[in-house]
């Protein structure tokens, strides 16, 4: 089975590189606003005890800080808590994206409310605007209401989608969408599935059993297994990540909400505990704030905030 867990890009220029902090630097304003509690000045050097306490308001998980934190000096500067922080992420690797199957199936999990449906749209307006061609299935046949949802968006962004009654078989919606987009000759299958919490014995059932019917459909699918996270729970997402990941083997994780939270923190610890990439976050409500997430952005932007620019040797 494929598993493609990081998207490989051209090298960044100066002027991508500060876009994507600027993002980064929008969307974790709450979380900025809580580290300048602890570090109201910027400074070249910030103490052991500064950092820990700032870590901790923006939801790091104890235990990671104390792996992040181990052996550093006092005094800590820029250049040493950068390696640590980023050191964080290394377990992601780097995968060639450039020759995928076609069609590219992604299945698309988590709970309701996470914003499961909405990232589905911008994932797939995100296709179209590379000039990939997509296909849409509403296999959370659970709710009318999440049909009734991804087919407004399928309109908006003038995608094809394939759907039935609530109801019905999710595993059906999948095996007719890989099908649609094999006949067809798409880019990309990006398949919704219900809500679920791992509680819930009879839709950990169904969620394998699609996982099953995929394959089906197309050797190798679902290509991708990506796990939905609300960034807004920080910590306490972990949990049902993990559980999620026991069941399907999750491929990685889309943060949302990221801009409504204080507790950006927290991604350091979702992806070092649950050892799986990040590939998105979203930072907004429009089709467009779903980022490529970089680690290096993303810490350089939370350093920003309470170092002083390092001056030229």
């Amino acid at each position: 089975m494929f598993s493609f867990l990081k998207k490989n890009k051209k090298e960044e220029t100066i002027e991508e590189k500060e876009e994507n902090k600027s993002f980064f630097s929008d969307a974790l304003s709450k979380t900025f606003k809580n580290i300048k509690s602890v570090v109201p000045q910027k400074k070249e050097k910030i103490s052991f005890e500064d950092i820990e306490e700032l870590l901790i308001e923006a939801d790091m998980d104890y235990s990671i800080i104390e792996k992040a934190m181990d052996g550093l000096p006092e005094m800590i500067n820029r250049k040493q808590l950068r390696h640590r922080l980023v050191m964080l992420f290394e377990h992601a690797p780097d995968v060639d994206m450039e020759n995928l199957p076609s069609p590219f199936v992604q299945l698309i999990i988590g709970v309701n409310g996470a914003g499961k449906t909405t990232t589905i749209a911008k994932l797939a307006n995100m296709y179209k605007q590379e000039n990939k061609s997509v296909i849409l299935g509403a296999g959370d046949t659970f709710r009318a209401a999440a049909i009734e949802q991804l087919s407004i968006w399928a309109d908006k962004i003038e995608v094809p989608i394939i759907k039935t009654k609530q109801g019905h078989d999710p595993s059906a919606v999948a095996y007719d969408t890989i099908s649609s987009a094999v006949a067809k000759n798409l880019d990309y299958a990006i398949i919704d599935t219900a809500g679920r919490l791992q509680t819930q014995t009879n839709l950990s059932n169904e969620l394998k059993k699609i996982v099953k019917v995929c394959n089906k459909a197309k050797d190798g699918s679902p290509h991708q297994k990506l796990m939905i996270l609300d960034g807004t729970q920080g910590n306490t997402a972990i949990e049902q990540a993990k559980a999620f990941h026991e069941m399907v083997k999750i491929d990685g994780i889309i943060v949302t909400k990221l801009d409504g939270t204080a507790k950006g923190g927290a991604l350091f610890s979702i992806s070092n505990q649950l050892e799986l990439p990040i590939f998105y976050v979203g930072v907004g409500e429009t089709m467009n704030d779903l980022i490529e997430f970089s680690p290096d952005n993303f810490v350089d932007s939370l350093l920003d905030e309470i170092y002083l620019e390092e001056k030229s040797s």
